[in-house]
């Protein structure tokens, strides 16, 4: 019997189209405009605001700004600039502020036109309008032409029209902006996270101060702080820096007359330095548009390579990083050549060997820029590779010529470079065989998922034989493959290549992944687009972890990058309440599943027990009867301290199975402070790495 075909209503017409009108697109779809809800998204409100300021600045008109978090999520950027213009715009009908911030692409950023911003980090024009959509209040104060000029909004829409509220012999503009929490799930504001961006920002306007208050906590005059609470002044009637109030407040300030060279410095603060002189160049290409560049080689490996393009951080490069290698690598090349530092025998340096030991910032600023992608990751201007090419050849080899003794020392840097790599070379052709690439012989250890598609696959790197057991027990085998590692990782710092090559368990990683490493890497062979470090809950576990990122960040970055590694979040204490079973991962965790009362009747027991002289060990497990609301039920917990302790079920329950849970990402905020980090905790400069833990040590969350 045929089946009965049904047909529906065609429903879809013209009333099916909805247009959203003024900033309804910024709030139906926030992750289009900031990326994302979360902590990144919350703190690109700040760099929104900030970046019209900077602009303020590099055009010349301001040479100051301010950024303040406030009590009540609030957070006010102040700037010295020429006050956003309050006239009538002829062509909304309405104040040019009431415009900028309700208005999505309205800006000076567009033609150049007189007054506008010849060079700018915004493209489109919708940072000021975004940040105030997204947020529940938001107020703008302009100080411009002797008047002092408010509008408030909430949620995008005006409150009022913009209005004058008094005189001013001052110029510039505060905004104050509280985000929406039906935008933002949570509203938490990190201080140092602001403090190490608009560090960098510093470093690339010569000449701008930059302030950074956190009043969050103020604890002083309660009538002060209600008026912090609103972003308003003490006095209404005029601007003020609220870093001059002298409210004791943790506070930082920038100022930065050396650039990029101040910069390099700070990068290199760590280092042992190869040369004495640190390269460094400016020149404007036209009126408008112009070229930084400061670069100093150091005694180690890595390379530290940073691109900015109108101040934007751009991660992957672009046309700006193709110029500036292609001139470094002729440039040593041709000088070498040519004052006899090359063996007429050795081979011309490649790109990669003049990379290593570089600590080296690009700062280009365009009048047209282009980027490729929404992220603006990646600089695709062509003008911007020609005019990086024959600023830096001609300075650096002005540079060269001028400093003979650090010309050799670079040089003889390149050439130890150029050898280590044929070593490596060597190495790893023999060690990363054709069919190993191919996952044809894959590690014993390796025990692999069924799935061939990367996407859905995920791979487990787990610590010791005995948690790799239990894992493998309990994992699915579909999707799901496990690896242990037997004990602690080869420190990778400042290891080359060939020497970590004969290491088995990095080999087997390497392998493993399949991207292949160093100059054959190609991330499209990854074999898992989920990689989960799972190590113990203690200080090796700890430290076991550190190892592996630190060679996943200095060989597989873009794996990082693209958001393939992950931390595995396994429970600290398993708590049975009678019958029911609960799995904690924190300290607060506990508190809540099993009571205050109960955790501190059990802390009580725990410390009689260490004041009894009697030698027989505590047991890891400790038990009492629930002491709160007349429970009969008897409380055990247990604390974990390794995957291992777990069962197959429970590791499963806990720690693999998708649904239930908890896995971080791993992923970098600030690259140089990343590196700062790497080199302190890994390297070989042992008073940095002493001087570091002791003045972090109050933030350790020890178990001992």
């Amino acid at each position: 019997m045929a089946e009965k075909t049904v047909k529906k209503k065609d429903s879809y017409g013209a009333d099916a189209i909805q247009i959203l009108e003024g900033l309804e697109p910024v709030r139906k779809r926030p992750g289009m405009y900031i990326g994302t809800t979360g902590s990144d998204g919350l703190h690109h409100l700040i760099w929104e605001i900030f970046d019209n300021s900077r602009d303020e600045a590099m055009g010349g008109f301001a040479n100051e700004i301010e950024v303040t978090m406030l009590p009540g999520n609030r957070v006010r950027v102040t700037d010295n600039g020429r006050g956003i213009p309050v006239d009538i715009h002829k062509q909304t009908k309405v104040s040019a502020l009431e415009t900028i911030m309700t208005t999505l692409h309205a800006g000076g950023k567009f033609g150049g036109e007189e007054g506008g911003y010849k060079v700018s980090g915004g493209l489109h024009g919708v940072g000021a309008s975004v940040v105030n959509a997204l947020s529940i209040y938001c107020k703008v104060t302009v100080y411009k032409d002797g008047g002092i000029y408010v509008q408030e909004y909430s949620q995008g829409k005006k409150k009022a029209a913009v209005k004058k509220v008094g005189t001013t012999k001052d110029k510039g503009t505060i905004v104050v902006f509280e985000p929406d929490p039906a935008i933002f799930p949570i509203i938490e504001f990190n201080f140092q996270k602001v403090v190490d961006h608009l560090r960098q920002q510093a470093y690339l306007v010569k000449g701008l101060r930059i302030i950074v208050n956190d009043a969050t906590k103020y604890t002083g005059n309660p009538d002060t702080k209600a008026k912090l609470g609103t972003g308003q002044g003490i006095k209404e009637d005029e601007v003020f820096k609220i870093s001059e109030l002298g409210l004791e407040i943790p506070s930082t300030s920038f100022y930065f007359e050396g650039g990029l060279l101040s910069l390099v410095k700070f990068m290199n603060s760590t280092q042992k330095p190869v040369h004495k002189n640190i390269f460094y160049v400016e020149k404007k290409t036209n009126e408008y548009e112009s070229v930084e560049i400061s670069l100093q080689y150091v005694d180690d490996i890595t390379c530290r390579l940073s691109a900015f393009a109108n101040n934007i951080y751009n991660p992957e490069g672009g046309t700006h990083v193709t110029g500036f290698k292609t001139a470094l690598t002729r440039t040593l090349n041709a000088y070498g050549r040519k004052n006899n530092l090359i063996k007429e025998s050795e081979d011309n340096f490649t790109g990669e060997d003049v990379l290593e030991g570089l600590t080296a910032v690009i700062s280009i600023k365009l009048r047209e820029v282009q980027f490729e992608g929404q992220t603006k990751a990646k600089l695709g201007t062509v003008e911007a590779q020609g005019s990086v090419n024959t600023v830096f050849s001609e300075a650096f080899t002005y540079f060269l010529e001028e400093n003979p003794d650090d010309a050799k020392a670079i040089i003889n840097k390149v050439i130890l470079a150029l050898k280590a790599r044929k070593a490596a070379k060597a190495a790893k052709d023999s060690v990363l065989r054709k069919g190993a690439l191919e996952g044809m012989t894959l590690p014993g250890k390796l025990a692999d998922c069924q799935s061939k598609s990367a996407e859905d696959s995920e791979l487990f790197i787990v610590e010791g034989d005995s948690a790799g057991g239990t894992a493998k027990t309990g994992r699915d085998r579909r999707t799901q493959a496990i690896l242990p590692l037997r004990g602690k990782i080869l420190n990778i710092e400042r290891a080359r290549l060939d020497r970590m090559l004969e290491s088995e368990q990095i080999k087997n990683l390497v392998i493993a992944l399949g991207t292949a490493i160093g100059d054959t890497f190609d991330i499209s062979k990854l074999r898992y687009h989920k990689v989960i470090i799972a190590t113990d809950a203690d200080v090796d576990g700890a430290h076991i972890r550190t190892l592996i990122l630190t060679l996943l960040y200095r060989f597989f970055k873009p794996l990082i990058d693209g958001g393939f590694i992950y931390i595995a979040q396994p429970p600290l204490y398993k708590i049975k309440k009678g019958k029911e079973i609960f799995y904690a991962y924190t300290d607060e965790e506990k508190a809540k599943i099993v009571g205050k009362e109960v955790v501190e009747e059990i802390e009580a027991i725990e410390t009689a027990e260490e004041e009894v002289e009697d030698e027989t060990p505590v047991p890891e497990q400790s038990s009492v009867r629930g002491a709160s609301k007349g429970a009969k039920s008897k409380i055990s917990i247990q604390r974990y301290k390794g995957l291992g302790e777990m069962n197959a079920e429970e590791l499963w329950e806990t720690t693999m199975d998708p649904a239930r849970r908890i896995l971080k990402q791993v992923a970098v905020e600030d690259i140089v402070a990343a590196d700062k980090v790497f080199d302190i905790l890994m390297g070989t400069d042992v008073p940095a790495r002493k001087s570091f833990i002791q003045s972090n040590a109050t933030k350790a969350n020890l178990d001992i």
